[in-house]
Order: structure tokens, then C-alpha cells, then sequence
């Protein structure tokens, strides 16, 4: 046969398989993939000192042309290489000054993302207002869609008693309570949580605390635990709890949402949230940024491109677009034609970092993250 060459997309995958030496194979996949880093903020002398470092180790920092005549106090630029770089590049980073040892610990983190298996969380709406319809069920009908959902194989089930779209207003602790409660009640007399994980949809602690007490294993508060009534609840538990990001309230969040810095605001909002968990020994997190909640088309486009950003943090990453709006601002159609959107958003989120995935239309996700997972 003669000389061939083919083009790599999963070039670690091919590596394990051509068996190599495991010492080399250790030095060499750290060589395969290229990272970059938008670096913010930087002094312009440690600009130019991690230009030099970057270079020196066979990577390189991208900055705007007048940075070599130091025109500016401070630049901003694109930082690119791979892990094994990354390792000469760190270990010099850590000795200099302007704060280039800051840079170091923070790139450190992104470097150690872990790996988390994906999961499908079905969505069960005991609301009579939800924005898609065919999610809104009785209670007799969130019985049967219970079980139709253990039978498709899905991992969690989300049930939620009070809407958060667009324009909703907030529920009265009771009124939710007396559409979940009939709920949590069949699921804790039956055992089910002994068959899947439930997950409540809330932002009340009271319902919280009812549905933990009743079998449920995780709570979905899109405040993301910012009532310190809810983390007291959640300390109480062995729960996983999921931090949402939402600017605003759900009534006001799509007029004009607007952000000094996308990632910087996101990024520390989940700080402050996972110390104020820690603090009251919640260790179960999953971070969720919030399509949709207080964010326009290009806020939840590029945190969807860019998602792997936050893994830094170590903790799962959900997303939920299921049908939403954005769909319909990139391909103008009704909520009912939205699930080759949602499908191909929630595609490129397991692609991007994410490992749980909220959707209404289980049995079709199911099958597509199959199909993805044997392309990986």
C-alpha cells in the first residue's frame, strides 16, 4: 500500500490504539491538543513576559500591535498551547511578579478539568403555564410520563410546580406546594427514588425540604441558593443541589439583559454561591449558566462556544435549551418544531464540557447522546 495520510479529529483516541510505549504515551498525549485562554487585564510589562515565556516554550500570546510600544497600563490577549507546554510555561509563570503568579494558579485550574459521564434529566411541569405545552401534566399524567421515562432510561427526573418562563410571575409557596406535594407523595409511597433520581425544580425552601424529605436526591433552584433559607434546607441533606445563573427575575430578565464582562460576571457569581454551599458542608454541586434567564441570543450562543470555561470550577456542568426562544431568534419557528434545535444546542454543549442535559424530549436524547458518545 502506498504512503497515506489521514486527517485527525480524536487524535488521542487513534494514539491509545497504535501502541505506543506507556511512558511515551503519557509525554506524548499532552502534545495533541492546543488550548487557548483569553486573558484579561494583564500589566503590560507581564504582557510582554508571558509573550517571551509563551514563546520560549513553543506556544504563543496573541496581542493587539501597540502593546509593544506599552501605549496602555494594561492588554488583554489570547494565550495558546498545549499541556505539555503549559507545564514549562506554569512552572516559570509562578517566579515572576505583575501578577503573572495569579495567571498561573488560574490557568492551573483550567488545565485540571475532570472528566463526568453524561446524563439525560427528563422535565415533568405540574404547571399550567409552562411556555412548551405538551410538558405541562396532571398529576395523574405525571404518574404515567414517571414511568415512561424510567423505561426510556433516563437518568434524573426534574419536576417543577412553578414556572420560570419569560414574563412569568412568582408562585405563592402554597400554590406550588399543592401542585407538587400529590407528586412527591406517589413518589415516596411507591419507592420510586429507589428506581431514578428526582429532581426538584424550586425555588422554595419549604417545597424543598418537603420533596428531600420524600425520596428526591436533587435540587434545581434557578436563584442558584440565593436565599440563605434554601442552603440551610440543603445542608440538611445529602442532595445534589444545581447553582443557576439568572440576572434579574423571571418577569423582567429578558428586557435588555446586558453584562460588562459574560464570563468574569457568570464566573464570580458561581464563586460567591459555591463558597456560601460549602460553608454549610454541600459538596454535591452542579453549575447551570442559565440559557435563557437574563441573557440575549449572543450571550447564550457564546456561553454554549464556550462552555468548557467553566469546568475550572470541577463540577458538572447542566444545560437546558431544550425548545427555548434562542432556537427560534437563529430559525424563526413555533415551540412545537424547536427539537432538531434543541437537539443540535444540546449536542454541541456535551461537545463543549457539559455532562447533564435537561430536555423535554427524553427518548430523542437518549438516542442522540448514544449515537454522539460511540462518535467520540
Amino acid at each position: 500500500m502506498e504512503i497515506f495520510i489521514k486527517a485527525l479529529n480524536n487524535p488521542l483516541k487513534e494514539l491509545k490504539e497504535l501502541g505506543c510505549e506507556e511512558i511515551g504515551f503519557g509525554i506524548m498525549k499532552n502534545k495533541i491538543q492546543t488550548d487557548c485562554f483569553y486573558v484579561y487585564n494583564l500589566k503590560t510589562p507581564a504582557a510582554q513576559i508571558l509573550k517571551q515565556e509563551a514563546l520560549a516554550c513553543g506556544g504563543d500570546f496573541a496581542l493587539p500591535r501597540d502593546a509593544i510600544l506599552y501605549q496602555q497600563d494594561t492588554y488583554n490577549g489570547i494565550l495558546m498551547l498545549n499541556k505539555a507546554q503549559s507545564k514549562v510555561l506554569l512552572k516559570k509563570l509562578k517566579i515572576q511578579p505583575f501578577g503573572l503568579k495569579k495567571v498561573a494558579e488560574s490557568l492551573e485550574k483550567h488545565w485540571q478539568r475532570k472528566n463526568f459521564k453524561p446524563k439525560i434529566m427528563g422535565i415533568i411541569n405540574a404547571t399550567p403555564d409552562s411556555f412548551y405545552k405538551d410538558s405541562q401534566k396532571s398529576t395523574q399524567e405525571a404518574y404515567e410520563r414517571i414511568f415512561e421515562m424510567i423505561e426510556e432510561g433516563v437518568d434524573i427526573i426534574d419536576i417543577g410546580g412553578a414556572s420560570t418562563r419569560p414574563g412569568s410571575e412568582w408562585v405563592s409557596r402554597e400554590e406550588e406546594m399543592a401542585r407538587i406535594k400529590p407528586i412527591a407523595d406517589f413518589i415516596a409511597c411507591e419507592k420510586i427514588y429507589e428506581r431514578i433520581a428526582f429532581s426538584i425544580d424550586t425555588y422554595t425552601p419549604e417545597v424543598a425540604d418537603y420533596c428531600l424529605k420524600n425520596g428526591f436526591a436533587m435540587v434545581n433552584d434557578i436563584t442558584g441558593f440565593q436565599n440563605p433559607k434554601m442552603i440551610e434546607v440543603v445542608g440538611d441533606y445529602d442532595c445534589e443541589c444545581v447553582v443557576m445563573h439568572m440576572q434579574g427575575n423571571p418577569k423582567e430578565m429578558q428586557k435588555n439583559p446586558h453584562y460588562k464582562n459574560l464570563f468574569c460576571e457568570i464566573d464570580n457569581f458561581f464563586k460567591q454561591q459555591i463558597e456560601a454551599l460549602l460553608k454549610h458542608n454541600v459538596k454535591k454541586i452542579i453549575l447551570d449558566i442559565g440559557i435563557g434567564f437574563g441573557k440575549t441570543l449572543e450571550h447564550n450562543c457564546e456561553l454554549i462556544r464556550n462552555l468548557k470555561h467553566f469546568a475550572h470550577f470541577d463540577y458538572p456542568l447542566l444545560v437546558g435549551a431544550s425548545r427555548k426562544s434562542m432556537i427560534d431568534k437563529i430559525t424563526p419557528c413555533d415551540v412545537v418544531e424547536r427539537l432538531a434545535g434543541s437537539l443540535a444546542i444540546h449536542l454541541e454543549s456535551l461537545k463543549n464540557g457539559a455532562s447533564i442535559i435537561r430536555c423535554h424530549d427524553t427518548k430523542e436524547h437518549i438516542q442522540a447522546l448514544k449515537v454522539w458518545s460511540a462518535l467520540q
